[in-house]
């Protein structure tokens, strides 16, 4: 296996929030496989191999140990947010990413229940607009599927509503769907760039992944409803944040 690593070409590699902040670019990112695959060719094994350990961890065991995990993915989140500005005004990426990923990821720990509710309206988000993007290119005649796409935004701040309230309704499961939804796309994207690192496969799984725009939504489905089942299963240990009167 490792032999089959060595023998990939030596490409130009991006760092994680350069490749990170390129895949999630659009809020409908899983419907547009090409753009996704284009910008994970150019990850390293290493940052590869801790997105797959990252996400299944988080898919799997996400609920125990929620405080840090969302601590983290504040911190990975505004560290993308700064990528960006910081590429748009033509400042210092590194600096700027690092300022505002530490700041996002500080202010989490004071408002871990404000915190915990924002991840489940962007999980939410997240969902709606990947849910819409793929039901349109299912369901509307191929002539209007691109502009019944462009309207993804609807699905993402239906999912933004209905999952940021669900934080302050049923504790638990938002923060079990957003660990779930969050580890698995982390978990297929570093499973998706390993398998992108073997010369003898990057075509089969190029052609796999964008034979339908429906093929990589099911890929982050599928393991982020066993991974919310099995969380959902196991007994409730970890209490919600108290309220402060």
């Amino acid at each position: 296996m490792l032999s089959l690593f060595a023998q990939a070409p030596a490409g130009p590699e991006k760092n994680l929030l350069e490749v990170m902040t390129g895949v999630f670019s659009r809020p409908d990112t899983l419907a547009h496989p090409g753009q996704i695959l284009e910008h994970l060719q150019q990850m390293s094994v290493i940052w590869s191999l801790v997105l797959l350990a990252g996400g299944l961890m988080c898919l799997l065991s996400g609920y125990k140990f929620y405080k840090p995990v969302t601590v983290v993915l504040a911190l990975l989140i505004g560290a993308c947010v700064g990528w960006a500005v910081a590429q748009r005004l033509h400042a210092e990426q590194t600096i700027v990413a690092g300022c505002v990923g530490a700041l996002l990821a500080a202010t989490c720990m004071p408002l871990m229940k404000y915190a915990v509710a924002v991840m489940g309206g962007l999980t939410g988000a997240f969902i709606g607009a990947n849910a819409w993007a793929a039901i349109t290119r299912i369901s509307v005649e191929p002539d209007a599927v691109t502009r019944a796409s462009e309207h993804y935004w609807v699905g993402a701040l239906i999912g933004l509503i209905v999952f940021g309230m669900l934080a302050f309704i049923l504790f638990k499961l938002s923060v079990v769907m957003f660990t779930s939804v969050s580890g698995s796309t982390l978990a297929v994207l570093g499973a998706m760039a390993l398998l992108l690192q073997v010369p003898q496969w990057q075509s089969s799984v190029t052609k796999s992944l964008s034979s339908h725009t429906i093929v990589l939504p099911l890929l982050v489905l599928v393991p982020a409803m066993i991974g919310l089942i099995l969380q959902e299963a196991r007994p409730d240990k970890v209490e919600a944040p108290a309220k402060k009167g």
